[in-house]
């Protein structure tokens, strides 16, 4: 009956700010077994370090899934055999004990049986381990003062276990002496291995969306953070320095870089939403929260007003410069021979046809008024000098 002699080799997690991880800190192994007959059973493990899980279990293999650079620790190549042998020969035992006993402690199939085994920090300072069993979610009994003790809440069931398991004293020794000794070396050793990683700093980012509701003057605001480490963070609507009451919270859910998301949602009527804004505090910002106000235009509209602008600028210059080569350029002259001011040529043939039509209304109102007459020649004349061409084409039958 070796089951109880892997209460280490799990996993981390950090919870609390980075400051803290050294000094409050959980390592604990999490297995669950589904037994649906005494012929099919499926198994699951996993160790954490807090939230953050840093192995697994394959369970056809038998092996441990190192699912970070220093998931091993400071333990040797040696030591990480021997546990992935007693892990190995855990979830044996456990197989054997719950199928075996099953019908005399009354455990109908299918049942669920779990164990979380593991040892804690305080203060800097590792304590001794600990071992739980739950049967159906609820508690079962562990492992206290070198005994075997029923959770009051697990009936005749508990007790019956525990009978069983206190008559093996060399394992209740054994159990004792690893979590004692082996989880807490194992325990401060992935820490200081970890630590570049533990003690890492990820700035969040953080944006605004409004969802609407259908038939509804009523609208949800919503407050994305993403990106950020370590997990703790403190997000919020506000309305000045007021947190505003309806504020709701999503899970701090894990992104596949290892850093974390959350969402902040706000349902509140339409008439309402001036003056609210969401405020985001974390260990990265240095004490500088991120505050994004909800009726100022975001980043991505900024960016769309800038480019509309530099286009309008653009065109007003081009403007100009055509009215400038106008000004420059004798009536019907051509463009100077540039390339790069060919593009400009309809825009000053407009302008040159709109100034012979100005010149030919004003001879034809000198000719009805009796003043500043001027000979059809002298017309015809000033239309050849624009250019025989151009003339031609813009109204032939003004000169007859």
């Amino acid at each position: 009956m070796l089951f109880l002699q892997l209460p280490l080799l799990a996993v981390l997690l950090p919870g609390g700010n980075n400051e803290d991880v050294f000094q409050e800190q959980i390592f604990q192994i999490i297995h669950t077994s589904s037994f649906y007959n005494r012929s099919w059973t499926q198994s699951w493990s996993s160790g954490w370090l807090g939230d953050l899980q840093t192995h697994g279990w394959e369970s056809n293999s038998g092996r441990i899934i190192f699912l970070r650079p220093w998931s091993k620790g400071n333990f040797s190549k040696k030591e990480m055999t021997e546990e992935e042998g007693l892990f190995r020969r855990l979830y044996i035992e456990l197989y054997h004990i719950f199928h075996n006993y099953a019908s005399q402690w009354k455990f109908e199939y299918p049942f669920v049986v779990q164990m979380a085994t593991g040892c804690e920090l305080h203060s800097g300072e590792a304590k001794e381990g600990f071992v739980w069993f739950a049967y159906q979610g609820s508690e079962l009994l562990s492992f206290q003062n070198d005994s075997w003790l029923p959770s009051p809440k697990g009936g005749t069931g508990a007790q019956q276990v525990c009978r069983l398991f206190n008559q093996y004293k060399g394992v209740k020794k054994i159990t004792h002496e690893r979590l004692s000794d082996a989880c807490p070396r194992f325990l401060l050793g992935l820490l200081d291995a970890g630590k570049a990683d533990l003690q890492r700093q990820v700035r969040p980012e953080a944006w605004l969306s409004i969802g609407l509701n259908p038939g509804s003057d009523h609208r949800m605001l919503i407050c994305h953070v993403s990106g950020f480490y370590p997990k703790p963070i403190w997000a919020m609507w506000m309305r000045g320095e007021q947190v505003q009451q309806g504020t709701q919270r999503s899970d701090v859910l894990p992104n596949a870089d290892g850093t974390w998301y959350l969402r902040i949602y706000l349902n509140v009527e339409t008439i309402e939403t001036s003056g609210l804004s969401c405020r985001v505090r974390h260990s990265s910002l240095g004490g500088q929260d991120i505050i994004l106000y909800l009726d100022k235009p975001t980043e991505h509209l900024k960016s769309m007003g800038l480019i509309i602008l530099a286009v309008m600028v653009l065109l007003v210059l081009l403007a100009g410069l055509a009215f400038w080569l106008r000004k420059r350029c004798l009536p019907g002259a051509d463009l100077p021979n540039h390339p790069h001011l060919i593009f400009l040529q309809p825009f000053l043939d407009t302008k040159l046809e709109l100034g012979l039509v100005g010149r030919l209304a004003d001879s034809w109102l000198g000719e009805q008024l009796g003043q500043n007459h001027f000979p059809e020649a002298l017309v015809k004349g000033k239309l050849q000098q624009e250019g025989d061409d151009r003339n031609g084409r813009v109204f032939p039958q003004t000169l007859h």
